[in-house]
């Protein structure tokens, strides 16, 4: 895609972010987070709640959650020499699942890993498949392999949700790391724009006669991993499977306003719009960009040098750079168990 008015220097999506200003749990309730709503170049933000979020929307709009689930994809294993070893699944592949390992040096093809939480899962690790160092693994529980995201359930016991590597604190209950519209499986990442939302906000959402629609886009692990060339254009983005279904997909078309809660949300919208309904999405939303789909945005703050950030740039301006600076000034909590923003669309 040419995308016109590119950023050259990754240096311009770089800012000081405390490690105090880094959310280490989430909020509770959920919808008691910080939202700070912008008002445009002219104004200053207002500095409200998620609660306050249904007075922002109107009767015809239309909000789009991403329905993903997190599986429980991390898996702390021990060899039969009692070494140990974790096991990040990521996606299902041929025969298996594509894994990160580590200590992924030690551990040769072929060898059989347990779990002392659960004595009737088996991974049995196989080769490299990618220059990252991905590798295939097949999982296999009670004797029958486990081979798409919807079986995931039965990793339950041995697994865990795989938290950020910047979140230390522990003690979480598992559905905190969940939004509470989670359905199809498969994210080894939550929507965490979503996780501030309640069955009652939702609720309230709808009386006002906005419709609530779902897409469903698998939040993948280079969502944590912020970009290291210094041209932005240079980055290859990572591929991630996504779904809008026909009734959303009128929805949007039919909408006053169309109002995504998540960059993953509105990643999954602009892809569709720009082909099929489903399948995978390479599509890097940057500086020139133009949004076919989404009006408005509901999304945390997100890390320095990420794409997710260079998409905020591309939807709102570099107007970000004032309004991270008013979230940090005002003790707002950033990144995934963090706070959220409201942002209107500059127009294309």
């Amino acid at each position: 895609m040419s995308v016109k008015n590119s950023v050259s220097d990754i240096k311009e999506f770089d800012y000081e972010l405390p490690e105090t200003a880094v959310a280490q749990v989430p909020a509770t309730p959920r919808d008691s987070a910080k939202l700070l709503v912008d008002r445009g170049p002219d104004q200053l933000p207002q500095h409200l709640t998620v609660a306050s979020l249904p007075d922002h929307l109107c009767a015809g709009d239309v909000l789009v959650l991403n329905e993903t689930s997190v599986i429980p994809a991390r898996l702390p294993l021990r060899k039969a020499t009692g070494g140990s070893v974790e096991v990040f699944l990521l996606e299902p592949v041929a025969e298996g699942w594509s894994a990160l390992v580590r200590p992924g040096r030690r551990v040769r093809s072929g060898i059989q890993l347990r779990s002392e939480r659960d004595s009737d899962l088996q991974v049995i690790v196989g080769d490299e498949i990618s220059q990252d160092g991905r590798r295939s693994v097949q999982v296999i529980h009670n004797g029958q392999p486990i081979l798409e995201p919807a079986d995931c359930y039965r990793l339950s016991r041995a697994g865990e949700s795989p938290l950020p590597p910047y979140i230390t604190s522990t003690g979480h209950s598992p559905d905190r790391y969940q939004t509470v519209y989670a359905r199809t499986p498969g994210s080894v990442a939550a929507p965490t724009a979503g996780l501030h939302l309640t069955n009652d906000l939702l609720e309230r959402i709808k009386a006002i006669g906005v419709n609530v629609a779902k897409v469903d886009l698998v939040v993948g692990l280079d969502t944590f991993r912020p970009v290291t060339v210094k041209n932005p254009a240079d980055h290859v983005m990572h591929s991630e499977r996504y779904n809008v279904s026909e009734a959303t997909w009128h929805a949007c078309q039919t909408a006053k306003r169309v109002v995504a809660v998540g960059t993953t949300t509105v990643r999954a919208l602009e892809s569709a719009a720009r082909g099929p309904l489903a399948g995978r999405t390479e599509l890097f939303l940057r500086r020139g960009s133009q949004f076919q789909i989404v009006d408005s945005m509901m999304t945390n703050f997100h890390m320095p040098r990420s794409t997710l950030l260079m998409m905020i740039d591309a939807f709102i301006g570099d107007r970000w750079k004032l309004l991270y600076q008013q979230a940090l000034e005002n003790q707002y909590r950033f990144l995934s168990f963090g706070d959220a923003m409201l942002l209107d669309r500059m127009s294309n």
